[in-house]
């Protein structure tokens, strides 16, 4: 039994910091209600999960959380900050990174100039500076690039890659690099959205351990949607649940498999008699 799949059944501690706080959330979009009255909170150095049919509004939920859309009411606050009406660059310095459904890469560019692009929020150096070469710039420079050597390695792809064009790379292994971009920024909180979409089954178990090892080696915290259950219920210590832009139900992992009105809406009846 790895690491992960051992914690996902022990309940959170209610006095556990909230790093991230929404309150009575809702998003609409010309009258179509997306989400509606949504409180959820994230605890500091937590893995927590959002699951719910396929429009259900999860990945607008994530998207306000990142700054991408904001709120047509409610408030959301990251480590006691409103970042409601915040913009996603200002979100992302704040410590707020994310991954994307859809594998949102720079394909034309090389592997390590992807994950130096997730670092430039951490760069200090000014334009005039980089067209001087200043020492100060070529020694940011420098550090830049070694740490993101280092995030080749902690997700599994070898530095020989990082002059790869990332089109080139597998489906998987670009997956790999779209996290290591995310953790370039130093984030405090990771959004994983659908993290292992498109994943066979061998890749799909090393992403689930690899989500584990970096809650425990990095101190991370850690927020996905995930429509494969295994993993779900193997990583998460909490889960949310969506559907038709409400949250229905929350709990552990052993108290939403046997939620009556979650297997109505999202795992099925069939999941009932499994």
């Amino acid at each position: 039994m790895t690491t992960a799949t051992a914690i996902s059944d022990q309940p959170l501690d209610s006095a556990t910091p909230r790093l991230l706080v929404a309150t009575k959330v809702t998003k609409a979009f010309e009258g179509l209600v997306a989400n509606r009255d949504i409180d959820f909170d994230i605890p500091l150095h937590s893995i927590v999960a959002i699951i719910g049919p396929n429009g259900a509004g999860k990945t607008t939920f994530f998207n306000q959380l990142s700054g991408v859309f904001h709120p047509t009411t409610g408030q959301i606050t990251f480590d006691g900050t409103d970042i409601t009406d915040m913009a996603p660059n200002k979100v992302a310095a704040l410590g707020v990174a994310r991954t994307y459904q859809n594998i949102r890469l720079f394909q034309n560019m090389s592997v390590l100039d992807n994950v130096l692009v997730g670092r430039h929020v951490r760069m200090h150096g000014q334009f005039y500076g980089a067209i001087a070469r200043l020492g100060g710039i070529r020694r940011e420079e420098a550090e830049a690039k070694e740490t993101a050597m280092g995030l080749l390695d902690l997700v599994g792809l070898r530095r020989t890659q990082g002059g790869e064009m990332a089109k080139n790379l597998p489906y998987g292994d670009q997956r790999r690099l779209e996290v290591a971009r995310a953790l370039a920024s130093d984030p405090k909180l990771l959004l994983l959205d659908e993290p292992t979409a498109g994943m066979n089954p061998g890749e799909t178990r090393q992403m689930t351990e690899f989500i584990g090892r970096l809650r425990r080696d990095l101190q991370l915290t850690i927020l996905l949607i995930e429509h494969d259950m295994k993993v779900v219920m193997g990583v998460s210590e909490r889960i949310s649940v969506l559907d038709y832009g409400e949250k229905i139900a929350e709990g552990t992992p052993a108290e939403i498999r046997a939620n009556p009105r979650v297997i109505e809406a999202y795992l099925g009846k069939q999941s009932a008699a499994e």
